[in-house]
């Protein structure tokens, strides 16, 4: 039997508060991370943006490694990676280095955060069971944006660009010493004698997710500036796409798993769609304010919809490379339209970016028409090898 609506227990809390412990500290660094470049290291704007960009690229690569790692040597190795990862970063931000210490700063949290995400996403399914794949995940991402939403705040309230660093420095170490106190019940499965880098199955769902994601630099780019042509409502709005992210991950994170997950996903984009073909238009203050909460709301569905149908179908040694290759699609697809919006808005305006992002939410329903007819795409039991490890754990648990 499964353990669908079990209480979710310490371990898996702990895990999320290590995750966003991670992501508080990454969070932390962003607001100051520019003028610190700019005044205090006397960088240029194009080293700003070199140093900001770098992170991408980094994450992308190392999406491909941590997902192997995280399956031949253990999501605790994995996760442990990235902290300590984070945690290097905040340290070399203090050291006498310059600009050069800006670089391996980013270089480091982007390895980082592909790591950490990578491991968590795999070591939550499995504590709760990959019937509640989707229920965990959306936990997860809560605990996620919970951080990034967070850690500039407190940032800004400590004041300078170092002490953010510490706090980097200190959240992710402080995430590591609570991370080895829970226990892994993952054993890594004999390596195969060769391996697909890149699954195949994930590949149809990787494209389709990366379309969903085209808007995300819409919105963090050109929100604000496209608004404040008609009122002032942008900072609001944008808080309005953050905060219903948040909460409707948190709260509904489990609706893929206790329905079909092709209904969640092509909700949600719907849902996207109306959203961003509003803001086009120019709406006014208010309208615009719930137009971005409904697309952070219809946002909140695709990741775990297509998530957790690619993770039911992949055996359990294998989730994480699944997990690190769907985020690789993600970082991709968000770096290319990032580059591609700011030529569009340049030539067509700020309108032509955000029809554009919808228009990529239809190419998305067309490749999920056939990602959904898979077998396994509805929710079904795990098979017996594939119970949630809580047996397993409360082993590990009375040998201690």
């Amino acid at each position: 039997m499964g353990l669908r609506g079990a209480p979710l227990g310490a371990r898996f809390w702990s895990l999320i508060g290590a995750t966003f412990l991670g992501f508080l500290g990454i969070g932390a660094v962003l607001p100051a991370l520019a003028p610190h470049i700019r005044f205090q290291l006397g960088g240029s704007d194009q080293t700003v943006g070199l140093v900001i960009g770098i992170f991408s690229f980094v994450a992308l690569a190392a999406r491909v490694i941590s997902g192997p790692l995280a399956d031949h040597k253990g999501r605790r190795i994995a996760l442990l990676a990235g902290l300590l990862s984070c945690a290097a970063s905040g340290a070399s931000y203090l050291l006498p280095l310059g600009i050069s210490g800006a670089f391996l700063g980013r270089i480091l949290q982007g390895f980082g955060e592909a790591c950490l995400y990578t491991g968590a996403a795999a070591w939550v399914i499995e504590i709760a069971g990959v019937d509640r794949s989707a229920e965990s995940l959306g936990y997860l991402s809560a605990g996620i944006w919970g951080g990034i939403s967070v850690g500039p705040v407190v940032g800004e309230w400590l004041g300078t660009f170092e002490r953010a660093a510490v706090l980097q420095l200190a959240a992710a170490l402080l995430a590591a010493a609570l991370l080895v106190r829970i226990p892994e019940a993952y054993k890594p499965a004999p390596r195969p004698g060769r391996q697909q880098w890149i699954p195949r199955p994930v590949v149809l769902p990787g494209i389709a997710i990366g379309f969903v994601n085209v808007h995300y630099p819409v919105i963090a780019g050109f929100l604000i500036l496209h608004l404040s042509r008609f009122h002032k409502a942008g900072p609001l709005a944008f808080s309005a796409y953050a905060l219903m992210i948040l909460t409707s991950r948190f709260f509904l994170g489990s609706l893929p798993d206790r329905i079909n997950p092709a209904i969640t996903f092509y909700g949600g984009i719907a849902a996207m769609a109306v959203g961003l073909v509003v803001l086009a238009r120019g709406p006014g203050a208010w309208l615009a304010v719930a137009a971005t909460a409904l697309l952070g709301f219809g946002f909140s569905f695709p990741w775990s919809s297509v998530a957790g149908t690619v993770l039911r179908q992949i055996p359990n040694h294998e989730r994480g490379s699944a997990v690190g290759v769907l985020g690789a699609f993600v970082d991709l697809f968000v770096g290319l339209s990032s580059f591609s919006a700011g030529a569009v808005a340049h030539r067509f305006g700020y309108e032509a970016i955000f029809y554009g992002a919808a228009a990529s939410l239809v190419v998305a329903a067309v490749i999920g028409h056939w990602m959904f007819r898979w077998p396994g795409s509805m929710p079904f039991p795990p098979m017996a090898e594939e119970q949630p490890d809580t047996e397993a754990a409360m082993e590990v648990l009375c040998e201690k």
